[in-house]
C-alpha cells in the first residue's frame, strides 16, 4: 500500500510539472482536449453515475474490468458484484441480464470498455426496476453520425499466464436508420489459489486445505442492433446477442483431516471439468416518444436462452501418511472416480411495457408491468467408474412472475423534487427433483414502495432523502439439492426451502457546491440467506463437509458515512474523485436467534476509493489514469479478516491522424489481490483465503476508422431528471 501511494504522490508531482509545460495550442490538441465536460464521478440523489466515455481508464480494458473500478462496487472471491457490500441486478442499457456470478463476469468480459458510456450504480431504485436491492446500469456509446464508423482493438495481458484479447466494433447510420455491431473473442487462462481451516465445535475435528485450479477460457461473442425510425416519434428495432464459452479447468486440492490435533489421513483430489456455454439473447422493442408532449411508450419483448453442457472428472486419493509430497500421489491408487455429466438449459420469455405522461403542472407519471417466465432444468448423471454405478438426477424449477408498478414525480416551486412510487410483483414458481421425489410449489405476492425527496436551498446546497423497500429472490441453482463434490474436497448442494431476503434501506444525501456529497446510510433485514455447514457420513464411513444455502432469521442492522468530492482542475485536464466511507453492522440478534459465535456481533470498518485521470500530458496527446480502492467485504454469517488493496495505472498515447491509440497498463503490481474470510455456522468456523489473478502488465492498440461522434442515449428530460435526477 505504501508503494502504490508513492506511486501516486510521484504521479501527483509529474501532474503538476506538466501544467507548468503546457500552452494552449488548440490546433495541436483539438483532438483530445475537452473545455468543459462531466465529472468522472456524479453524485446524485439515487445513484451514483460513473462516466467514463472519455476517459483513459478505457484502455485496455473489458467492461467488467470498469465494473470493479466503478465507485461503491466490490467484487467478491466467487465473483458477485455488489454495491455497498449488497447484492445488485446488472442492466445493460437498462434491459435486465440474464447472467449473475460468474456467468455475468464471462459476459462482461467479452463487451469491450471502449464500448461503455457510463456505469450508474442506483442504490434507491425507482419502481420500474424488478424488485431487487441496487441496480448497476451499463450505458454503451450511441453513435447515430451517417456512415460507417468503428474500431479494432487488441490486448495481450501478462499475469500467471498470456492472455489475449480482440473486438471490433462497427456501427452504420444511413437516414433513419442505424446498425450496430459489436464482435469479440478473448483467450484467457486465469490461475486461483485458495487455503481451508474448517474447525468444527462438537467433536474437534480439522481440515486442512490447499487447492489450486487453472481456468482456460476461449470465448466468442456477438451483439447487433438494428433500429428504424418510422417517423419523428416511432422507433422499431431489434437487439441480438450471443455468447459461447468453451471453458476447462483443472483442479489440484490436498486435504489434511485432524480430530484433536491428531492426524487422521491425508486425501488428494484432481478435478478437470470442461464445459461449453451458449447464450442467446433477443430484444424486439418499438418505442413512441412525443417530444412536444413529453409522452413515452416502451415496449419490449424478449427471448433469452442459455445452456451449459460439459463433464466433471474427479479422481480422490487418501494416505495414512501426513506428509506426502506432491508428485509420490501419482504413486497411490484411487480410492475414488466420480464422473459428472451435465446439461443445463435455461429458457427466459418476457413482455414489458413503460408508459411515461405529464401529469398535473410540473408532475410526471410513469405506469408498466412486466410479465415474465422462466423454465430451467438442470440433469446430471452421477457415475461411480470404480464401482461402476450410476445415479440419475433431474432438476426443474419453472415460474411466472407478473409485475404492475407507477411512478409519480413532481417538482414544487423548483426546489423542492419528490418521486413516490410502488411495484406490486406475483411469484408462482415449482420445483422438483426426482432423486428423493422432492418437490416444491408456492406462490406469494409483494409490495415494494419507495420514496425520493430532494430540496435545494440554493443553488449550491442541496438535501435528498431516499427509502426503499427491496426483495431478493433466490438464483434457481440454490434450490437444487443435488450434491456434487467442489474442487477443494468438500460438497455443495442447493436447499428448496430457502425464502426470499426482504430488506430496507433510508440515505439522507448532502451536496455542497456541486462538488463535495456526504451521505448517511441505514440498512435492516429480519431475514436472509448465506451459506451454512454441516458434516454427513456417507456410504464408505467418510465424513464430508457440506456447503449448502440456508435461511437465517435475525436482525441485521448497517449504518454507513459517506463522503466524496470530485474535483476538474488545470483547465479541466486533471481529474480526482475521491470518496471514503465508516461502515457498522450490527449482528448481534442474527448471531444470537442462529447461535453463531459472538465474535463478529458488531463490525466496523473504513473502504474508499480514488480515481485519477490527465489528459494530453505536455501537449504530447498523453492520457494518465489512475484507480485505488481499499474494501473490506462482510457478508452475513461471512466476515472479512483483512483489507482489500486494489490499484491500476494506465498510460495511453493517442495518435488522432491516424486514428489510433495505444495503452500499457500495470494492474495490482505491488499487492496481488486476496481475500480472507472467516463463515461461523452453527457447528464450527470456516476459515477462507483466495488468491485471484487480477495482476499484472497489459498492451493495448486500438485503430478507430470513421467519425468517432458519441451522442448521450436518446432520453427526455423525464427519464434524465425525474426523481431527482438532476
Amino acid at each position: 500500500m505504501k508503494k502504490a501511494l508513492s506511486i501516486a504522490g510521484l504521479l501527483s508531482v509529474t501532474l503538476g510539472y506538466a501544467q507548468t509545460q503546457d500552452t494552449i495550442k488548440s490546433e495541436k490538441i483539438e483532438a483530445v482536449t475537452v473545455i468543459a465536460k462531466k465529472p468522472t464521478v456524479q453524485s446524485k440523489a439515487d445513484r451514483t453515475v460513473f462516466n467514463v466515455e472519455n476517459s483513459s481508464i478505457l484502455a485496455g480494458n473489458t467492461t467488467w474490468d470498469i465494473v470493479r473500478m466503478t465507485p461503491l462496487v466490490s467484487i467478491d472471491n466467487n465473483d458477485n458484484v455488489k454495491a455497498e457490500g449488497e447484492s445488485v441486478t446488472v442492466y445493460i442499457n437498462d434491459r435486465k441480464s440474464v447472467f449473475t456470478g460468474k456467468e455475468l463476469k464471462e459476459y462482461l468480459k467479452t463487451i469491450p470498455a471502449d464500448n461503455l458510456m457510463k456505469i450508474e450504480v442506483i442504490t434507491s431504485p425507482s419502481s420500474r426496476y424488478e424488485a431487487t436491492g441496487a441496480v448497476i446500469n451499463i450505458v454503451l456509446k450511441k453513435r447515430d453520425d451517417e456512415g460507417m464508423k468503428g474500431s479494432i482493438s487488441l490486448t495481450n495481458t501478462q499475469n500467471t499466464k498470456n492472455n489475449q484479447y480482440g473486438s471490433l466494433n462497427l456501427n452504420y447510420h444511413k437516414k433513419n436508420f442505424t446498425q450496430t455491431f459489436t464482435g469479440s473473442y478473448s483467450d484467457n487462462v486465469f490461475i486461483s489459489k485458495s487455503s481451508n481451516d474448517y474447525s468444527y465445535y462438537a467433536n474437534k475435528n480439522r481440515q486442512l486445505i490447499d487447492s489450486e485450479t487453472a481456468y482456460k477460457n476461449k470465448n466468442p461473442s456477438f451483439s447487433s442492433t438494428s433500429e428504424f425510425e418510422l417517423n419523428d416519434k416511432n422507433n422499431i428495432g431489434l437487439v441480438l446477442e450471443y455468447f459461447r464459452g468453451n471453458n476447462s479447468s483443472d483442479s489440484d486440492s490436498y486435504a489434511r483431516f485432524y480430530d484433536d490435533n491428531t492426524f487422521k489421513y491425508f486425501n488428494y483430489q484432481n478435478t478437470l471439468g470442461k464445459n461449453l456455454n451458449n447464450t442467446l439473447g433477443t430484444n424486439l422493442f418499438y418505442k413512441y416518444y412525443d417530444k412536444e408532449k413529453n409522452k413515452i411508450l416502451d415496449i419490449n419483448l424478449g427471448l433469452n436462452y442459455d445452456s451449459s453442457e460439459g463433464y466433471t472428472d474427479i479422481i480422490l486419493k487418501t494416505s495414512n501418511e501426513e506428509d506426502i509430497l506432491p508428485e509420490e500421489w501419482k504413486n497411490i491408487l484411487a480410492s475414488e472416480r466420480t464422473l459428472i455429466n451435465t446439461y443445463s438449459q435455461n429458457r427466459n420469455y418476457y413482455i414489458k411495457v413503460d408508459y411515461t405522461t405529464p401529469l398535473g403542472k410540473g408532475g410526471t407519471l410513469e405506469v408498466g408491468g412486466k410479465a415474465n417466465f422462466n423454465n430451467n432444468v438442470i440433469p446430471n448423471t452421477y457415475q461411480d467408474l470404480i464401482k461402476n454405478t450410476q445415479l440419475n438426477s433431474d432438476f426443474h424449477y419453472t415460474d411466472n412472475i407478473n409485475s404492475l408498478y407507477f411512478t409519480y414525480s413532481k417538482t414544487f416551486f423548483e426546489k423542492l423534487e419528490t418521486r413516490v412510487g410502488l411495484r406490486y410483483e406475483y411469484i408462482n414458481y415449482k420445483i422438483s427433483e426426482n432423486v428423493g421425489n422432492q418437490g416444491r410449489k408456492d406462490s406469494y405476492g409483494t409490495f415494494l414502495p419507495n420514496l425520493l425527496v430532494k430540496y435545494a436551498f440554493s443553488p449550491n446546497y442541496d438535501l435528498s432523502l431516499t427509502y426503499n423497500h427491496n426483495l431478493w429472490r433466490p438464483w434457481y441453482s440454490e434450490f437444487n439439492p443435488f450434491e456434487v463434490p467442489n474442487n477443494n474436497g468438500i460438497f455443495y448442494r442447493g436447499n428448496m426451502e430457502l425464502l426470499p431476503n426482504p430488506s430496507d434501506r433510508v440515505v439522507l444525501k448532502f451536496g455542497l457546491f456541486k462538488k463535495y456529497f456526504i451521505s448517511a446510510r441505514y440498512m435492516f433485514t429480519d431475514q436472509d440467506y448465506w451459506e451454512n455447514y454441516k458434516q454427513e457420513t456417507d456410504a464408505e464411513g467418510n465424513l464430508n463437509t457440506i456447503v449448502f444455502p440456508d435461511n437465517f432469521k435475525g436482525k441485521v442492522e448497517k449504518f454507513y458515512l459517506f463522503a466524496n468530492t470530485n474535483q476538474n482542475l488545470f483547465k479541466n485536464k486533471l481529474n480526482v474523485n475521491f470518496g471514503i466511507g465508516w461502515y457498522y453492522i450490527d449482528n448481534s440478534d442474527f448471531n444470537r436467534r442462529n447461535n453463531l459465535s459472538q465474535d463478529n456481533n458488531y463490525i466496523s470498518y473504513i473502504g474508499g476509493s480514488t480515481n485519477l485521470s490527465y489528459t494530453n500530458l505536455f501537449n504530447k496527446n498523453i492520457n494518465l489514469s489512475a484507480w485505488m480502492s481499499v474494501d473490506n467485504q462482510n457478508n452475513g454469517n461471512s466476515v472479512a479478516n483483512k483489507y482489500n488493496y486494489f490499484h491500476n495505472f494506465s498510460v495511453t498515447k493517442i495518435f488522432p491522424g491516424a486514428q489510433i491509440e495505444t495503452s500499457l497498463q500495470f494492474m495490482n503490481i505491488f499487492k496481488r489481490p486476496s481475500m480472507t474470510t472467516t463463515t461461523y455456522s452453527q457447528i464450527g468456523t470456516f476459515k477462507n483465503f483466495n488468491r485471484w489473478d487480477w495482476y499484472g502488465v497489459s498492451l493495448t492498440f486500438v485503430k478507430r476508422f470513421g467519425n468517432q461522434k458519441v451522442k448521450e442515449n436518446t432520453k427526455t428530460d423525464v427519464e434524465k431528471n425525474a426523481g431527482g435526477g438532476k
